[in-house]
């Protein structure tokens, strides 16, 4: 019977990989601790280090889809301002149609 693969959270392997950065546990007691063996350690840790720098990339960086999607949305809602404005306006001739009719 074949042996199933283990997996493991991003949240888990950031908490190993900062134990070991932060130089609170070596390498190998990390690994001991886990189970987990110093290969797949070495891999976390290369993949941490890696993506460190878009931490502190622009934040203004959206996908196109993001942009159009925020574009829709405030094409949507300056619609329903629209519409908001002219039932209010109906609303109010409304009123005044029926006041000047009950007198």
């Amino acid at each position: 019977m074949a042996k199933q693969r283990r997996t493991y959270s991003p949240e888990f392997k950031a908490q190993v990989v900062m134990e070991v950065l932060s130089g609170f546990k070596s390498g190998a007691e990390v690994c001991r601790e886990y189970g987990i063996r110093s290969q797949l350690l070495s891999k976390w840790k290369a993949q941490f280090l890696e993506n460190a720098v878009s931490v502190f990339e622009e934040q203004s960086q959206e996908p196109a889809e993001d942009k159009a999607r925020i574009a829709e949305l405030e094409r949507l809602a300056g619609r329903q301002a629209l519409e908001i404005e002219v039932l209010k306006k109906a609303s109010s001739i409304l009123r005044s149609h029926r006041s000047e009719s009950e007198k």
